[in-house]
């Protein structure tokens, strides 16, 4: 995940401060889980703090415009497969019909995350610059 030390430092105290923070929360009823939930916000906060330092030094960004028609088509897709997931567990009370349904849902969702999208991306990338 981290390309460098400051990267994984960042990131190793947003985990832990993430993990904390959902322990709080989870027993936000006692003293210790207020305290944690706080000690945990508070780590999110300096590792965000750490992020926007080291943003900076990161070097070039892939900042061209992708193509419009692409992602819209991906995202489209995307999002066309999941609510064929949510309709099709109501449309029916079969296992059977509800398995269908929602396999075809994720093909089409996973056909705009691994085809469309990677492709809207691939277009101008950095690295054809």
């Amino acid at each position: 995940m981290a390309a460098t030390t400051s990267q994984g430092k960042s990131f190793t105290i947003f985990m832990v401060g993430a993990t904390t923070a959902a322990a709080g929360l989870a027993y936000s009823s006692s003293g210790g889980g207020i305290a944690a939930l706080v000690l945990g916000l508070i780590l999110i906060g300096i590792s965000f703090v750490g992020f926007i330092k080291i943003k900076p030094m990161e070097g070039r960004t892939g900042e061209t415009e992708q193509p419009l028609a692409l992602r819209v088509t991906g995202i489209i897709s995307v999002l066309l497969g999941w609510c064929i997931v949510l309709v099709g567990i109501h449309l029916t009370a079969s296992v059977s019909g509800r398995m269908v349904t929602s396999l075809v849902g994720l093909a089409i969702s996973l056909v705009g995350m691994l085809y469309f999208l990677p492709v809207a991306s691939n277009k101008n990338a950095i690295w054809k610059a």
